[in-house]
């Protein structure tokens, strides 16, 4: 008895294949994130407020419009402050926003140093 190849039970025709034609779907962009050296900036100014015993958790969301570091005073509440990456917004009013629980935005601009001020409760000696 001889064994049968799939050429031969197909009745000569071989294998065939399907190929499908997938339309080309529009690619999602990619997700804002922090880099480097704005992480150094923000987690600097983090570590002094955990430190001094202000904040406790932090969370960081990377969206396609925008990156968002959470800041929390307790890990079950409402984050005290968002600092938020809009790439988009950076030629208009800047790229970084500092915002409050509360919506507001503190302070906004084309640099994190500048913007991350808006947190730093440092105290400052003021001349009469």
């Amino acid at each position: 008895m001889r064994e049968v190849d799939e050429n031969e039970r197909s009745g000569g025709r071989g294998s065939v294949i399907a190929l499908a034609a997938y339309p080309l779907e529009k690619s999602e962009p990619p997700e804002i994130s922090f880099n480097r050296a704005e992480l150094d900036q923000i987690l600097d100014i983090y570590g002094r407020k955990v430190a001094a015993g202000e904040w406790r958790d932090y969370a960081i969301d990377q969206l396609p419009e925008r990156a968002v570091f959470s800041i929390f005073r307790r890990a079950s509440e409402v984050p005290l402050y968002k600092i938020v990456k809009q790439p988009k917004l950076a030629r208009r009013q800047g790229a970084y926003s500092v915002v409050a629980a509360t919506g507001a935005i503190l302070k906004r601009g084309h640099d994190l140093a500048n913007v991350l001020r808006a947190l730093d409760g440092r105290l400052r000696l003021v001349t009469a």
